[in-house]
């Protein structure tokens, strides 16, 4: 059983509940005064924008917003993983940072939390934000309760092979795809962009495929 109980999206003809939404915030990498993360970001971008021939954009960190009339859920993809006390902060899943072997220590470890009546630290330097993705509640829900089954593969890696990194923007578009949201048409703000986004989305398309061929093989026994 999930965080809250889905709805059937078949039962139709009521009133959608007031407060439901999916609000997706565009926070600048290094907001809220991390200014080494903001410098290497920066040289990662000088590199990549000189490898592919092109202008250096601002990167950007994502975050959402969950609210459903059991209450209002932060989540977020943070590293490192700031003290024990995990609870107090929603954390669900958590997965390594550098290697796996090294993840036993708190310093390599990120942390994917679904807080309750939590704080997006950094969203009042959110850009273009926050952005509605979705009123439905039925949805709403289902990205909720989705949390529990984040992949957690190695992060600042393609360890999956996508062609991207995974990180914090990973975890938010397997999220929105994953509930079926269209992912791939989200845009970060003008002269921006969010690495890691399509790592998220190919590996929630590998995952539906697996599930088709699964699904097929089973209805052939």
């Amino acid at each position: 059983m999930g965080i809250v109980e889905p709805l059937n999206p078949t039962e139709g003809g009521s009133p959608q509940p007031p407060g439901t939404s999916i609000d997706l915030y565009w926070i600048p990498l290094g907001a809220g005064g991390a200014g080494f993360v903001r410098f290497n970001g920066r040289v990662y971008e000088a590199i990549k924008a000189g490898l592919e021939g092109r202008c250096p954009l601002d990167l950007y960190h994502t975050a959402l917003e969950v609210r459903v009339p059991e209450g209002r859920f932060i989540i977020e993809n943070a590293w490192p993983s700031p003290d024990a006390d995990i609870a107090s902060r929603g954390v669900v899943v958590e997965g390594p940072v550098g290697g796996r072997r090294i993840a036993r220590f708190r310093l390599f470890r990120y942390e994917v939390r679904r807080w309750r009546d939590g704080v997006i630290p950094d969203a009042g330097e959110a850009v273009a934000s926050p952005q509605l993705l979705s009123d439905d509640p039925w949805r709403a829900r289902c990205l909720l309760n989705l949390v529990d089954s984040i992949p957690v593969p190695i992060w600042g890696r393609d360890e999956l092979g996508t062609g991207e990194m995974w990180n914090s923007n990973s975890v938010i578009s397997w999220l929105l795809a994953r509930s079926g949201l269209p992912a791939d048409t989200i845009q970060p703000p003008a002269g921006g962009r969010a690495p890691g986004w399509m790592a998220g989305i190919v590996t929630v398309q590998r995952q539906a495929q697996t599930e088709e061929r699964t699904s097929a093989d089973i209805g052939e026994i």
